[in-house]
């Protein structure tokens, strides 16, 4: 494995594992305070993707963004549309705020980079970034969300962020 590929894991797990090692748990997070952190993870990566459209001329990189820009957004629209439906807020809590706080450092470390260094760092911080949303949505919120709802729209969403991540890893090949 590449060190640039080590730092970009490192980094994306540094976001999570920072959030996971205060006193609160994700597991033990309430379904409006999970929407969260999902919609903000989400948010997160639409950023990364409107970076990359602004960097890279790369066409299958910048393809890929205008993917995560349009599914990301979807999937944020359709919660939106539930937690209107269910009447709730969602709530803001330590690790939408750590994910919020820490992808400020790579939207920074990312923006300084061009050419064939964006599109590699882009490609595996995609990678590792849907697989740590995606493990701790398998893992850690789906388990624990109690609105039947708000389960089957993570489940939804889990199918869609998994297919991002098997391109995100072609990707990373593609751009070694």
């Amino acid at each position: 494995m590449k060190l640039r590929t080590i730092f970009a894991l490192a980094g994306v797990f540094l976001l999570f594992s920072q959030a996971t090692a205060q006193a609160d748990n994700p597991a033990e997070l309430n379904d409006l305070q999970i929407a969260h952190v999902a919609y903000v993870a989400d948010n997160i990566d639409i950023r990364y993707a409107h970076l990359a459209l602004a960097i890279s001329d790369n066409p299958e990189i910048r393809e890929f963004a205008k993917t995560m820009i349009r599914d990301h957004t979807a999937v944020n629209e359709m919660a939106l549309a539930l937690l209107a439906k269910l009447n709730a807020q969602p709530q803001d809590n330590f690790l939408s705020q750590t994910l919020q706080k820490n992808s400020v450092i790579i939207i920074d470390e990312m923006s300084q980079l061009r050419g064939a260094e964006f599109d590699r760092r882009y490609a595996e911080n995609e990678l590792a970034y849907h697989k740590a949303v995606n493990d701790l949505v398998e893992n850690a919120f789906i388990p624990n969300i109690e609105n039947g709802e708000v389960k089957d729209l993570f489940v939804a969403g889990l199918e869609i962020f998994k297919a991002h991540e098997e391109h995100a890893a072609m990707m990373v090949e593609k751009v070694k």
